[in-house]
């Protein structure tokens, strides 16, 4: 089975110009989501991993996924104002604008072998602000699996400079 060929490429979206590659497709076939879901569990052993991070939204879909199969908590890295307690912070720069994400404060432990799992990187923005989400927390990213990696935008390259463990399922053409 090719992953590549549940994966739908959408032109303009969300705005002209982006090629957007879209997981729904992927996600809604029983057989290529229950293979997605082995194939990260397979790669996630090359790390140390104490707990699974994931940014909001589709990110959470895979990594609830895996964290329920290695039995690992679960921390979700979400979007500004939405999370009830006290959080931590960090804006960053998207390939088509820019956002801020947060996490609980009481999430990540001084120490914890945090594991993040996104379905695409393209420019790098939000994974390496997820990095220092975990970071300024007081943990360490072993690593990332993304899903899809739109190789010739560069995110997995910068991750890999930076001095991060990076892993994919399967590669695209960011335009």
């Amino acid at each position: 089975m090719n992953l590549k060929d549940y994966i739908r490429s959408v032109p303009d979206y969300p705005k002209k110009g982006i090629l957007f590659r879209d997981i729904t497709t992927l996600i809604k076939d029983e057989n290529a989501f229950i293979k997605t879901i082995d194939e990260i569990i397979a790669k996630s052993k090359k790390f140390k991993v104490d707990k699974i991070a994931a940014v909001e939204s589709r990110g959470f879909v895979f990594a609830a996924a895996v964290s329920y199969m290695l039995k690992k908590p679960f921390i979700m890295l979400r979007k500004k104002n939405k999370l009830p307690a006290e959080t931590y912070s960090t804006n960053f720069d998207l390939e088509y604008g820019s956002a801020t994400i947060e996490v609980h404060k009481d999430s990540i432990e001084k120490g914890d072998s945090v594991l993040i799992i996104d379905d695409l990187i393209a420019t790098g923005g939000t994974a390496k602000a997820a990095a220092k989400l975990v970071e300024i927390s007081g943990g360490i990213v072993s690593g990332y699996i993304f899903v899809i990696n739109l190789f010739d935008l560069g995110g997995c390259d910068n991750l890999i400079k930076a001095g991060y463990k990076v892993e994919n399922l399967i590669e695209f053409q960011g335009h």
